[in-house]
């Protein structure tokens, strides 16, 4: 806990809080409302839940379907049904995992990849309009505070 913290009265702990959910709340209904943009952007038909999917091949390269569904800490039968939509869109490729010939695994396809990395170029342009007011110590801030609340959610799990 850090000295800051230690000297904060409990009502100043909890109305911390209370502002918090409720700027991360706002933050959170314009990310999901921004989600279904960013999807369109890849794919017209491509569900918001399932960018996500594609972020993760691109970083991972070749995943099983459990790997994916313990990746993001969902069931494997909603995992399931975005590949096989991702597949049907063209942006995902299934092969015979080389380690185990019953098993396979995903990636993307060179359509995928490339619909990927044109959306993301997009999102970073619209990050530097939105940020430009920002100096490099509060956005490396903001990426450290952020960082730590990503942490602290995975702990949860």
């Amino acid at each position: 806990m850090t000295e800051q913290a230690s000297s904060a009265t409990p009502q100043q702990h909890e109305a911390a809080i209370d502002t918090l959910e409720q700027a991360l709340s706002v933050l959170w209904r314009r990310a999901r409302s921004n989600s279904y943009k960013v999807a369109r952007e890849v794919h017209p038909d491509m569900e918001p839940a399932a960018y996500g999917l594609l972020v993760l091949l691109q970083k991972q390269q070749d995943m099983r379907l459990t790997d994916i569904a313990a990746s993001i800490g969902i069931g494997k039968p909603s995992v399931s049904r975005q590949i096989v939509m991702l597949e049907n869109l063209g942006l995902v490729q299934k092969h015979a995992d080389p380690l185990d010939g019953r098993a396979q695994t995903i990636s993307l396809t060179p359509a995928g990849a490339q619909a990927l990395a044109k959306t993301q170029c997009a999102r970073k342009e619209l990050f530097r309009t939105l940020l430009e007011g920002w100096d490099a110590a509060e956005l490396e801030q903001l990426g450290s505070l952020l960082t730590k609340l990503n942490d602290s959610y995975a702990r949860d799990r």
